[in-house]
């Protein structure tokens, strides 16, 4: 009887026990499964490193980032009559009034004589991406300047055309010479002759000044930061009103947009302030700031 017994509960023993063993054996795939997958999602989930912050983490104080005496005194003549102390004062310089002097500071002079009034004003900006995993400091930057440049209605500057790009569609042939003139009728003048009280050729027209300087415009600048424009213009003329010169030079150095200003107001009418000078003198003092930041 015991023998029986035992012969009938040795199965059923065996049995249990390879069920056991298979739930573990299925329990350890399991695990590896979830283990390879938790990597793979890992893996997978991976995104690019941020970039990197730009050059320039602080801005220079722009009253003396700006005071070069030989500039200055070239951009704001000193009226007569100044004490030492009015004079220091003068080329000193106002500060702009800022919340963060890391991220916007600016400054500005006046200069006023009898004959004219004066205006510099220079500004830094130091651009900051607050998701450098999508734009860099630098990229942010660019985007301030382009549109900048935009608001100056310059165009983007772009690839240079070519000389042999016209060369697909050639000239067509010269159009044959017009038949000769008749002859003018007897007491007639000629075509090319003046009439009677018009200025010769090359005679200036009354009211034009014969030394007339040339107008050089707003335009793209090169050499200057990383990229750069300037921006001129000059009022409208009015009878009693004297024309204003006002030259803005942007130029962008890394992650810091830096803006130069200089204004030239006449007080006689019919003065207007020489394009070339103007902009020399505006674009002198933005190349003395922009080896101040690469210092």
């Amino acid at each position: 009887m015991q023998r029986t017994a035992v012969r009938r509960v040795l199965p059923g023993l065996a049995m249990l026990t390879a069920l056991a063993a298979g739930a573990a054996g299925l329990t350890g795939c399991s695990g590896a499964s979830d283990g390879r997958s938790t990597s793979d999602s890992k893996a997978g989930g991976s995104s690019a490193a941020p970039a990197q912050p730009g050059k320039y983490r602080s801005l220079p104080a722009p009253c003396r980032a700006a005071a070069d005496s030989k500039k200055l005194k070239a951009m704001l003549p000193e009226p007569d009559g100044l004490t030492p102390e009015q004079r220091d004062q003068l080329y000193a310089g106002v500060a702009d009034a800022s919340y963060d002097g890391d991220r916007h500071v600016g400054c500005r002079w006046t200069s006023q004589t009898p004959e004219e009034t004066r205006l510099l004003s220079v500004g830094f900006e130091r651009v900051v991406s607050y998701d450098r995993g999508a734009a860099s400091d630098d990229d942010k930057a660019k985007q301030v300047y382009v549109r900048l440049l935009t608001d100056a209605h310059l165009p983007f500057p772009g690839p240079a055309t070519t000389p042999g790009q016209g060369a697909a569609n050639p000239p067509g042939p010269a159009a044959s010479p017009p038949p000769p003139a008749a002859p003018p009728a007897s007491g007639a003048p000629s075509a090319g002759a003046p009439s009677a009280g018009a200025p010769a050729a090359g005679t200036p027209a009354p009211g034009t000044s014969p030394s007339a300087q040339p107008e050089l415009g707003s335009r793209v600048l090169e050499g200057l930061g990383t990229e750069a424009f300037l921006d001129d213009k000059l009022s409208a003329a009015g009878a009693t009103a004297a024309q204003s010169r006002t030259v803005r030079i942007v130029f962008r150095t890394s992650n810091v947009i830096v803006k130069v200003e200089y204004s030239v107001q006449p007080t006689l009418p019919g003065t207007i302030p020489p394009s070339g000078e103007t902009q020399d003198r505006a674009r002198q003092l933005a190349q003395a700031l922009a080896e101040r930041f690469n210092e």
